[in-house]
């Protein structure tokens, strides 16, 4: 895709809406809304590369309670035109067609290719990737699968929704720490995971959310690393235009 004049392409992650608690959440969802009505005047593009909720199923006739306001300036924006690209995480990755469907927004499950001006782009969210975790790896096959995908559908919604956001209040506790320290080049999975695709196939930038710690690393002369970081602690966000890729900050 070339972008044209005056555009650019925006990628963000990590809102985690509807945690830790309702009042918290909606100061969060307001101001990711404000950004959104900011910045669809320039956006040629925009991903949100994964965990915009903490947690989200799809009930065969049923969707979470809340986020109306980004839902509805999602909807404004890929209305308008605007395209709108959504990874699933590993706190929303039970998606199904709602987002398809309701908001003409195209759902991934793996990191996807993209090209923009020449500029070869590698996306997704990150979990799972790179070496370790094989705890985690194991439990998201059990997520992914359909028929336990299904099993957990038939919990009622108050029982299901409960327990799932006991278990990322618990995931959050245990990982709080090693999320605000950079680890160094040879203990960041995810730049380990980098360098292995490299071997293979060249990529100018490769961007990703999940370590929610804003991170531009120089993989080689000519290639990148970004992670997005996150939209409780940082409100950070990358954007391309159409030569520069830079991780900013929105105040």
């Amino acid at each position: 895709m070339q972008i044209p004049e005056g555009k650019k392409i925006y990628f963000l992650s990590d809102f985690h809406l509807g945690a830790p608690t309702y009042e918290q959440s909606l100061v969060r969802e307001k101001k990711i809304v404000q950004f959104l009505d900011e910045i669809k005047s320039d956006a040629a593009v925009i991903f949100i590369v994964g965990d915009m909720f903490d947690f989200w199923y799809e009930y065969r006739t049923v969707v979470p309670k809340g986020f109306v306001r980004l839902l509805g300036k999602l909807a404004e924006i890929t209305d308008a035109g605007i395209a709108v690209h959504f990874f699933v995480g590993n706190h929303d990755m039970w998606m199904k067609d709602y987002l398809q469907t309701e908001l003409n927004i195209p759902v991934y499950y793996e990191p996807k290719e993209f090209g923009f001006n020449g500029k070869q782009f590698l996306v997704g969210h990150g979990d799972g990737l790179g070496p370790g975790d094989h705890g985690y790896k194991m439990l998201k096959k059990i997520f992914r699968n359909p028929a336990c995908q299904w099993l957990f559908g038939i919990l009622p919604p108050v029982v299901g929704v409960g327990l799932a956001n006991y278990l990322s209040r618990r995931s959050r506790a245990q990982t709080g720490a090693t999320e605000e320290t950079f680890l160094g080049e040879n203990q960041e999975w995810l730049i380990i995971y980098c360098k292995e695709v490299l071997q293979q196939k060249k990529f100018d930038f490769f961007v990703f959310g999940h370590r929610h710690l804003p991170i531009d690393f120089r993989l080689t002369n000519e290639s990148r690393y970004i992670n997005l970081g996150d939209w409780i602690r940082y409100f950070s966000y990358a954007v391309f235009d159409g030569k520069n890729l830079e991780l900013n900050y929105y105040k």
